[in-house]
């Protein structure tokens, strides 16, 4: 593989990683999950409602039928090194504040973004620059959705120049799992130089 992490099983029991799973509502957060966990996912899904009829936006989702309500949760096995929990988080901004209690202990995060509604992942990019968590963006390619180009992802988002953004198909379990390893590439870098020097400026 081209991603490989550069440590190796070393006879000891994997080390455990929780990792976050972010974005928008309808970004596909729930089938990146689903599409890479080695176990079965759990779910927390509820159909639409009414009750979410002008508080959910719907434009470029309309298909969507259900919704996530705490979380989303899998697991993956990179390489026997490391055992990677995946935590997808809620993406409408009335289930936020789950996001304080989900992301204790987490190396990093996922941030998806949806090219059809690019918009919708500034609160997330936001959350984790606030808290200097680790994270990359991972552009989910949905089929018919406009094309970019990965430096107008960059600069449409404001984003560090040492923050990863690369395209991603979220239905595709080889696809989510590059986007996971190069998020513990990216974390285990910025732990290694101090993240007063991650970016040329102190941590926020």
């Amino acid at each position: 593989m081209d991603y490989e992490l550069s440590e190796r099983g070393t006879g000891r029991f994997p080390i455990a990683i929780k990792i976050l799973v972010a974005g928008g509502f309808g970004a596909g957060k729930t089938t990146m999950v689903g599409a890479v966990s080695e176990t079965k996912p759990l779910r927390t899904e509820e159909i639409l409602t009414n009750a979410g009829v002008g508080v959910d936006d719907l434009s470029g989702v309309e298909a969507k039928k259900t919704t996530t309500v705490a979380m989303d949760f899998g697991r993956i096995t990179i390489e026997d090194r490391f055992v990677l929990y995946l935590f997808g988080t809620p993406g409408q901004e009335r289930f936020w504040f789950m996001w304080d209690e989900l992301s204790l202990g987490a190396l990093g995060a996922v941030v998806l973004a949806d090219a059809r509604r690019l918009a919708d992942c500034f609160p997330a990019v936001d959350y984790f620059e606030r808290r200097g968590t680790p994270f990359v963006v991972a552009v989910n390619c949905f089929e018919g959705a406009r094309g970019y180009e990965l430096e107008e992802v960059r600069m449409a988002l404001k984003l560090d120049p040492s923050i990863p953004v690369l395209l991603c198909d979220a239905r595709e379990r080889e696809s989510g799992k590059r986007i996971l390893i190069e998020l513990v590439k990216h974390a285990r870098e910025l732990r290694a130089v101090g993240p007063e020097h991650a970016d040329g400026a102190p941590a926020r």
